[in-house]
């Protein structure tokens, strides 16, 4: 009996077997059919797709031209950021492509000196405007990468020193781009004729020299010393105000004008109806003498006619 339960029991294992080896044919023969019919080849395809272990997870295994943004992604998660926080962090670096404004990126090593050394330099008992030692984070945090963990991980101590930092990293920059740009900005002609004249001065242009120095310590000193002691904003309010009143001036100019066109105009309009008020008056005036002439000439001939009339009679 035993016997032929094992038997019955290897005949049911060799037909599963025979049925799942049936099975995995066809679907090789179907999915042979169905990359022929595509063009593709699937050999190919297994080798071509190049799979890497994420280093921040062994179990995930990602295709090569996709692991930076998976490694960016990951290693949010695995610092505590949610989903819908990964979805608001956008990539800064775009709004400063074609901006001359000075970006500072910052790693975690640099990150960590700077707050290592505030806490060395931040003396232990409090005084006014400094931070002491006890004001800056006891560990070391992460970078964060938003507002909000900027405010809740790093203390004000941490956030004024990496603000520092910043703005002496910017300065550095801006400073390097200015001497590296200085050359354009040189007056060759000049340069050349100071090279030209490195030799001994003569007595006139010594006098030159002293006359020059003279003018300008009487007519510029003060002027200069009146424009340092103002700070940028006051200096560039007091140049708006002087273009402001020269541009009310010649609009004013222009009102004026218009203003005197338009009364000359109104003086030509009353002459002009004055002087034909009084060549109407002439005309009339001429036109009454006329009419008296010609009634004094027809009396004066009726008085001729009837005088020879009567001459005739006698």
């Amino acid at each position: 009996m035993c016997e032929t339960s094992f038997s019955l029991g290897l005949q049911e294992r060799m037909q599963r077997l025979q049925e799942l080896t049936d099975f995995t044919e066809s679907c090789q023969a179907e999915l042979k059919g169905l990359f022929e019919g595509l063009g593709w080849s699937q050999e190919s395809d297994l080798h071509a797709v190049q799979m890497e272990v994420c280093p921040y997870d062994p179990n995930h295994t990602v295709p090569r031209d996709r692991m930076e943004k998976h490694k960016a992604s990951c290693e949010l998660s695995k610092l505590g950021y949610s989903k819908e926080e990964q979805a608001e962090m956008l990539d800064p670096s775009v709004y400063y492509e074609n901006a001359n404004i000075p970006s500072i990126t910052m790693d975690k090593d640099t990150f960590h000196q700077v707050i290592l050394q505030t806490r060395e330099n931040a003396p232990h008992m409090r005084s006014t405007g400094l931070h002491t030692h006890s004001d800056t984070s006891t560990d070391l945090p992460d970078i964060p990468q938003n507002h909000k963990r900027a405010l809740c991980e790093l203390t004000v101590a941490d956030r004024l020193a990496i603000y520092d930092h910043v703005i002496q990293e910017a300065s550095q920059q801006s400073a390097k781009k200015e001497s590296n740009n200085e050359d354009l900005y040189v007056d060759l002609v000049a340069k050349l004729k100071k090279e030209e004249q490195s030799g001994p001065k003569s007595h006139l242009e010594v006098l030159a020299e002293m006359r020059d120095y003279r003018r300008r310590r009487q007519s510029y000193r003060a002027k200069n010393v009146h424009i340092t002691k103002k700070s940028y904003t006051e200096v560039i309010r007091e140049v708006i105000d002087i273009h402001s009143g020269e541009l009310g001036r010649i609009w004013q100019e222009v009102k004026d004008d218009e203003f005197k066109a338009s009364q000359q105009s109104c003086h030509r309009g009353a002459s002009e109806k004055g002087r034909s008020a009084s060549v109407e008056s002439r005309e009339s005036r001429v036109s009454s003498r006329d009419e008296h002439g010609h009634k004094r000439h027809r009396k004066h001939s009726q008085s001729r006619s009837r005088g020879r009339k009567n001459k005739c009679r006698r």
